[in-house]
């Protein structure tokens, strides 16, 4: 959209976490009915997985979520422990998202130079301990 002089109109704060929860809802709708344990569904592969043979952090995403949309914790937290404690901490953020932008104002998360690095060795560290042990 553009305003009288052409120049386009910045949307409104909600209009991304609005658009994140659409393409959720329409992700989880087409994976409640789609088995990831099964084989031949169709779901994307991991293409780190596929390029490496490696699981990444988040091998075992779909299946974890599978498993909790259909009631199934214990079998979550064995598809993958470190993005099942991480979920409440991502819908948290996308809460306040959320939230700040209803209230007409845009947000976004800081985190500092420590915070990052702790991210990313935890990332690597699962990594690494999955394919090891798993």
């Amino acid at each position: 959209m553009a305003d009288a002089w052409g120049r386009p109109r910045p949307l409104h704060p909600a209009t991304a976490p609005a658009a994140v929860l659409v393409a959720d809802a329409a992700g989880l709708a087409l994976l409640y009915g789609t088995d990831p344990h099964q084989p031949g569904q169709l779901l994307p592969r991991c293409p780190f997985h596929l390029v490496t043979g490696l699981l990444c952090p988040a091998c075992g995403g779909t299946r974890m979520v599978y498993d909790l949309m259909h009631g199934h914790l214990g079998q979550a937290w064995l598809d993958n422990r470190a993005l099942l404690l991480a979920a409440p901490f991502a819908l948290a953020l996308w809460g306040r998202w959320t939230w700040e932008g209803l209230h007409g104002r845009a947000w976004r998360p800081r985190m500092g130079r420590m915070v990052q690095v702790a991210v990313l060795a935890t990332a690597v560290a699962w990594t690494v301990v999955r394919n090891l042990v798993g």
